[in-house]
């Protein structure tokens, strides 16, 4: 595994897919805002109106957009291994 030249900066991240994180995230909140478009009792799923079941399934939804958003995010900015800041650089080619 490469060592990072300076362990005690961050990489680089990709602005590209922090955005599209950002996008996920913000579906769920766009999802609850128009409550006009949810806010009524038909169609029915069981005994459960619209308003209920719409809001249990945002619930599901919410998991998936923040799961997905959170692997973007960690593919984003890779992980950097811990260097004590006394510790030796690695040399190129040495572990």
């Amino acid at each position: 595994m490469a060592q990072h030249k300076y362990p005690d900066k961050a990489p680089p991240a990709d602005r590209r897919l922090q955005v599209i994180a950002g996008i996920f995230l913000l579906l769920p909140m766009i999802a609850l805002v128009p409550v006009g478009w949810y806010a009524r009792t038909t169609p029915k799923l069981g005994a459960f109106p619209f308003f209920i079941w719409y809001q249990m399934a945002l619930v599901f939804f919410c998991v998936i957009c923040t799961s997905i958003a959170y692997a973007l995010v960690k593919k984003a900015r890779p992980a950097v291994p811990f260097q004590p800041a006394d510790a030796p650089l690695a040399k190129d080619g040495e572990v």
